[in-house]
């Protein structure tokens, strides 16, 4: 069979070679059969949905490769395929396809030699210790700080990232192997320089040691996206589970879901970006697909996740009001009634610099349109002013039982997750 006649679309030399040729790439799926990875593969790219353009070329040069190796900043990747010399990585939806030498969709993952490598392992270019409102979670631990760090890379191109310069790097400009190594461990050096940060390793068991230190609770994997970053946010939630400490995710869901059943067993709480929901929309704002993020809500639920959905309103992208009344009819409908939404308030950033703040009334039609459809948590962020916009109404009395400023509580009565007033239960983790 010829490639044009199992294509809909158009696919570059270097994807039809990393895919194994197109008469040969027929050929196995026939014989490997429909139901084989490979023949999964045949039908996505029948169906037009290529995987995601790479960095070709772009992997480390030998002196940065052996210098990042040194710092224990690489480790093999996991959840990928070997075709050969090349390979595929099956983590999201990107399903990169990379040569040798080839860097992918998300900057963190490399192809040296046949195997897959992640550089983003144990060199996180941030960290900071937050409030758990901040993810922003406000059935999670209510007032508790939560250890959170970040490494480079992201699996979307958002066009209004608030994260960019550092969610649009490589590690390589994020890190520099080049100074004394420094290892982060207790006891914590009281302050740190951005130098300090640039070169210092933290690795698993030093995170959750030093989270313990701080007398954080939770670790957070935010501010850029832990799906890509994969393997080190997971080896690390497994340790701080086994250290009695909680993991949350904040992510955009974007994530295959063997993977995402792997990571969520050792997950207690995630704050997931539903970006809109609309498939054209979400393409062209985050180069996303709505349909991956809605099978992740979904598995959340089914593994008895701790979720909350947040939803950035972007003025004449996601500000739509049938748009976002047919989604808050979704969420009761597949997820319930009792589900926290935050819509958040847009300001400009990155590529959407030219728009204006969204407006108030917007994001309080929002509001009303999720209580409407019977959303009984719904929350207004990113603004100051708003009356009872991060305030906790118990769905039985209407009564406020959780209230906040915006990342501090200033009134919390509920007792033992009931409300006070008339004991109807509020859903969370609260203690």
């Amino acid at each position: 069979m010829e490639m044009d006649k199992i294509t809909a679309a158009p696919m570059s030399r270097r994807r039809a070679l990393a895919c194994g040729g197109g008469a040969a790439l027929a050929g196995f799926a026939s014989f490997s059969g429909p139901g084989s990875w490979l023949g999964r593969l045949v039908q996505r790219v029948a169906a037009g949905e290529a995987p995601s353009e790479v960095f070709p070329g772009d992997a480390p040069d030998e002196r940065t490769w052996s210098l990042w190796v040194k710092r224990g900043w690489v480790r093999e990747g996991s959840h990928y395929l070997k075709i050969g010399a090349n390979v595929q990585c099956k983590i999201c939806p990107n399903n990169c396809l990379l040569e040798p030498g080839d860097r992918s969709h998300c900057r963190n993952k490399v192809n040296r030699g046949g195997t897959l490598y992640t550089m983003a392992f144990g060199d996180p270019c941030t960290f900071h210790v937050d409030p758990v409102e901040k993810k922003p979670l406000f059935h999670f631990l209510p007032g508790s700080p939560a250890f959170s760090l970040a490494t480079s890379g992201c699996v979307f191109r958002c066009l209004n990232c608030q994260n960019w310069e550092i969610s649009q790097k490589r590690p390589e400009e994020t890190k520099d192997p080049e100074g004394p190594e420094l290892r982060l461990r207790p006891p914590l050096p009281a302050a740190l320089t951005l130098e300090d940060v640039r070169r210092a390793s933290l690795f698993p068991e030093d995170v959750v040691a030093s989270a313990r230190a701080l007398g954080c609770p939770s670790v957070a994997y935010t501010y850029s996206e832990p799906t890509a970053y994969y393997e080190y946010a997971s080896e690390t939630c497994r340790l701080a589970r086994a250290g009695g400490l909680r993991n949350i995710l904040v992510t955009c869901g974007s994530i295959e879901e063997r993977p995402l059943r792997d990571i969520a067993a050792w997950v207690d709480a995630a704050h997931v970006d539903l970006k809109g929901f609309d498939e054209e929309t979400y393409q062209r704002l985050n180069a996303g697909k709505l349909e991956v993020i809605l099978r992740t809500l979904k598995i959340y639920r089914e593994m008895g996740v701790w979720f909350e959905i947040i939803n950035l309103v972007v003025p004449t992208y996601t500000d739509n009001r049938d748009t976002i009344r047919r989604m808050c009819d979704w969420i009761v409908a597949n997820l319930g009634p009792d589900r926290p939404l935050h819509f958040s308030r847009f300001f400009p950033q990155h590529r959407l610099d030219h728009l204006e703040p969204t407006p108030v009334d917007t994001l309080l039609a929002a509001r009303d349109a999720a209580r409407s459809a019977g959303l009984h948590y719904v929350y207004v962020g990113n603004v100051r002013g708003v009356e009872d916009a991060a305030t906790t109404f118990c769905p039985g009395c209407k009564k406020p039982v959780i209230e906040r400023d915006i990342f501090a509580v200033t009134r919390f009565s509920l007792v033992d997750g009931r409300c006070p007033h008339c004991r109807t239960v509020i859903p969370g983790v609260w203690s």
